[in-house]
């Protein structure tokens, strides 16, 4: 019983109003990111309208993050486009099935903890990126068919339609939070529009979104092994792309709703999802930032309102597709600019001058990735690349050693900071093997030998001494250090002291 009272989140209170309307206006926003990435990549609207309700249903009541709307994506879209181009929509229908059984295994040998190795500037790199890009895929909005810009009555009518849907949603809530203000600036310019008879780009516009219930249908494919090696190049980039932006989205909630998520159950949600996205006529995809902020801005808290979402934007494509095509394209571009103001980390600006140089580089190189590549996941590999090169150039400089000779004319070095590959050289030229004493003790109570790297330079460093005829001592070795030169004791040679203080064991060579 505690599974079904956890699943539809009954143990705690939850506004179904607010969850209602906030899923209806969710589908509704989803209508034409779905179509729009379906035709990025070179597939039918009704393949990416089947991805969103699949998507959206499965992670909703499974998923590890409650709020959090997924569907069809533009990262998912860009990787599959040449897939499509090449060898066809059940290739693409193949590659999203073993793209969903790799998130599956991720979350289940639970690699969603690798999420703690993004740093925070990556972290805000991909949300300004991201805001970026939602305010300029809306520019298009403002264009003709021929890709030119707007002027004169156009411009103006369109201007006014979508500042007022800003308007509503940034007012509205000030003075009443009764009905989401998303979903009520929508219906106000559908009713402005429908009304005055005024001639505006609506979602019909865009393409027919009419059809019934996902079919079925299992790829008609040859299985052999040629064909895993076309599909599984594509399979492993997106179940890549889809674990990176789900679980970072989740973590973005996290951070505005204060509680925490479950990044583990949310891989495999969005795994089983993208299975039978792949079975059931869909083009895949993975957590969405953009639907998910305006699902939690408008209150929602529960899975109630990403059912409601899906549940809808089926009833639409099968019932409701001759009123919603009529709904102004104005009024979601709106939605969608207020979206990209509420998603960029305006306070990232404001810190930048107290931020480290080398944090702020990375910021702006994730950044500027998203938005000239439009490949969230590769910003976010790169900054997590670049962050840990900076991370380890600037431990490399913190090593040092302090040096004194004892009564017994021992010389000692006092080691401090981390010993690893990128310090090890620092840590070599710390040592002056000719001129020290006949006998040496090498102190790591400060410090940790974290690597085979380390315990290399441990091994060249006793060979300099060996060769000289002098000995050589380690002090202070922490428990886990102790086991590394354990581990190596055929590879280095060298006497750990006795120390009852603090228990540092004898080496047996």
């Amino acid at each position: 019983m505690n599974k079904v009272f956890n699943l539809f989140d009954l143990r705690q209170k939850v506004d179904y109003k607010i969850e209602i309307l906030s899923g209806l206006t969710v589908a509704l926003a989803l209508i034409p990111e779905a179509v729009a990435f379906a035709f990025v990549a070179g597939l039918s609207p009704l393949t990416g309208l089947y991805a969103a309700f699949v998507m959206g249903l499965i992670t909703s009541i499974f998923g590890g993050r409650p709020g959090m709307i997924s569907g069809a994506t533009g990262a998912v879209a860009v990787v599959i486009a040449p897939l499509a181009a090449q060898h066809g929509v059940e290739y693409v229908f193949a590659a999203i099935v073993l793209a969903g059984i790799i998130e599956v295994l991720a979350g289940v040998f639970r690699l969603g903890k690798l999420m703690r190795l993004v740093p925070q500037p990556v972290i805000l790199g991909f949300v300004n990126g991201l805001a970026i890009i939602i305010f300029s895929s809306q520019l298009g909005q403002f264009q003709d068919a021929d890709g030119n810009w707007l002027a004169g009555a156009d411009l103006l009518q369109i201007l006014g339609l979508v500042f007022a849907t800003m308007l509503i949603i940034w007012g509205l809530p000030k003075l009443t939070k009764a009905v989401p203000a998303s979903l009520t600036a929508i219906l106000v310019i559908f009713g402005v529009v429908y009304f005055t008879g005024m001639e505006t780009q609506t979602v019909g516009d865009i393409a027919s979104i009419k059809g019934g219930f996902p079919p079925f249908h299992l790829p008609s494919i040859p299985l052999s092994l040629e064909t895993l090696n076309i599909i599984f190049p594509y399979a492993a980039i997106v179940a890549g792309v889809g674990l990176i932006e789900s679980l970072l989205t989740l973590n973005i909630i996290d951070e505005i709703t204060e509680t925490r998520g479950r990044g583990n159950k949310e891989a495999v949600a969005q795994g089983a999802a993208n299975i039978l996205s792949g079975v059931f006529s869909g083009m895949g995809g993975c957590a969405m930032l953009g639907q998910s902020l305006i699902n939690i801005s408008n209150g929602a808290r529960a899975r109630l309102s990403g059912i409601v979402a899906a549940v809808m934007l089926l009833v639409f494509i099968m019932f409701g597709s001759s009123l919603i095509e009529q709904v102004p394209m104005a009024a979601l571009t709106g939605l969608m600019i207020m979206v990209a103001i509420g998603t960029f980390e305006w306070a990232s600006l404001r810190t930048l001058r107290r931020m480290p140089k080398s944090d702020v580089f990375v910021m702006v190189l994730v950044t500027v990735i998203t938005i000239i590549l439009h490949n969230l996941a590769l910003a976010v590999l790169v900054g997590v690349i670049i962050a840990a090169l900076v991370f380890a150039w600037d431990n490399a400089k913190r090593i040092r050693a302090r040096k004194h000779i004892d009564d017994n004319g021992v010389k000692h070095y006092e080691i401090y900071g981390p010993l690893f590959f990128g310090s090890v050289q620092v840590f070599n030229d710390k040592f002056d093997v000719l001129n020290d004493p006949e006998e040496v003790i090498i102190d790591f109570a400060e410090s940790r030998v974290v690597d085979q790297s380390a315990i290399e330079a441990l091994n060249k460093i006793t060979e300099r001494y060996q060769k000289v005829g002098k000995t050589v001592h380690l002090k202070h070795l922490s428990a886990d250090c102790r086991a590394l030169l354990k581990n190596a004791d055929k590879i280095i040679d060298v006497n750990v002291l006795e120390d009852p203080t603090y228990k540092v064991a004898v080496d047996k060579v």
